[in-house]
Order: C-alpha cells, then structure tokens, then sequence
C-alpha cells in the first residue's frame, strides 16, 4: 500500500512546529504508522546543509547557491527517508517541502518559478504531497515571534532567513497564497491567528475526510 504525504507549509513564526507536535500526538493516539521530518534536513548529510543555509553569518549567498542547497538535501531527503517510508505505507509528515522553495526562492528572491518546477521535476520522481496544510499569518506578527525563538545553533535574533527584511517575507506570504490558490485541493488555507487547539482539531478533521477517500479509491 502507498503511504500517505502531509506537508505543512507557512512564513516564519506561522506555528508549523506546533501543529506538526498536535498532529502528531493526534496521529499516535489514532494507531496511525507515520513519520514526521522536516526539510531542510532529515537526514544526517541534510542536517549539515540546513547548518549552512540558516547561519545567520552566511549573508552573501547567491540565490541560486541557496536554490541548489535545499535540492541537495531534498534529493538525499527523498532517496533515504521519504520514498521509503512511503513504499512502506507510513503516513509522512514534512515540515516544508517543494511549496517553500517556490514561495522563498521563487516568489521571494524572484528565481524563476519555472526553472525551480522544472528543477524539482528531475529529483522528485512524481513524489508529491497529497495534502497540504498551510498556515497563513501576517509576517509582522509571525516574523518576530520566530526572531524569539532559538532555532539550532543559530542566536536569539533569528537565523538567516528570520533575518531578511520585511518586504521580503510578504512576498513570501503572497508567493504562498498564490500557490494556494492554483491548488485548492491540494492545499488548506488555515488563520494562523487562531488558537493553537482549534487549528489542531482542524487539521486532524480534514486529514482523516481526505484520507478516507484516498483510501476509498484504492
């Protein structure tokens, strides 16, 4: 049986962390097999390139330098955890995925939304999510709630891409909604304004509707 693929997706400070514990607390009491990761990273090679991309003191990277970093650890991602566990049945939870290199690097540093796709397209081996849960909230709330928080090594002012200036993270925020909107049945929109245990029971009620008739139509 093919397993099931949930991302979740939002700007900084949108409360993916939070949700995904939620989720996975709600996933665990319910005797679903499931695994949750996280992009990028995942992986031990992944984790050392994440060590990379969020150093606050690698400000001069080139765009398509940051692009081909989170390929790299997308493509060792899938290869050593993804495409497994799905072969296996489990049901994957990622902590961002494709939905995020085009909302940061494609809509906010402006590389090509159709170089990213086709990018994508070569490592991804019509390995796509089947839902997606997005978080939506204003960057200037999200943004420095995330500025608070001491996210791996980096210091309590933010890593580096907590650091990029606010124009930035709503072009972020609008790249987002925009690729919500060309796949509403892909994606949930969800306020991320709202009370963590409301957005959880949320969540958990329309994976279990989707999930059911993926199941239905196997």
């Amino acid at each position: 049986m093919k397993g099931f693929f949930v991302t979740f997706e939002g700007i900084e400070g949108s409360g993916k962390t939070t949700q995904i514990n939620l989720f996975a607390n709600f996933l665990e009491k319910n005797n679903y097999d499931y695994l949750i990761t996280r992009e990028p990273g995942g992986t031990f090679i992944g984790d050392q390139i994440r060590a990379i991309l969020l150093n606050p003191k690698n400000i001069k990277m080139d765009p398509i330098t940051e692009i081909f970093l989170y390929t790299a650890s997308r493509v060792q991602h899938l290869a050593e955890l993804i495409k497994p566990a799905l072969a296996a049945g489990k049901i994957v939870v990622c902590d961002r995925f494709l939905d995020s290199t085009l909302a940061y690097q494609g809509y906010g540093r402006g590389i090509s939304i159709n170089f990213i796709e086709e990018l994508n397209r070569l490592i991804l081996d019509g390995v796509e999510p089947d839902l997606t849960f997005l978080l939506d909230i204003p960057p200037e709330i999200g943004v420095p709630r995330a500025r608070m928080v001491k996210n791996d090594s980096c210091s309590l002012n933010g890593d580096r891409i907590e650091r990029e200036n606010m124009d930035f993270h709503q072009r972020v925020r609008m790249g987002y909604l925009r690729i919500a909107a060309e796949n509403p049945e892909r994606i949930k929109i969800i306020n991320g304004n709202r009370p963590a245990d409301e957005i959880n029971k949320l969540i958990s009620a329309h994976f279990e509707e989707v999930y059911a008739k993926i199941l239905t139509n196997k």
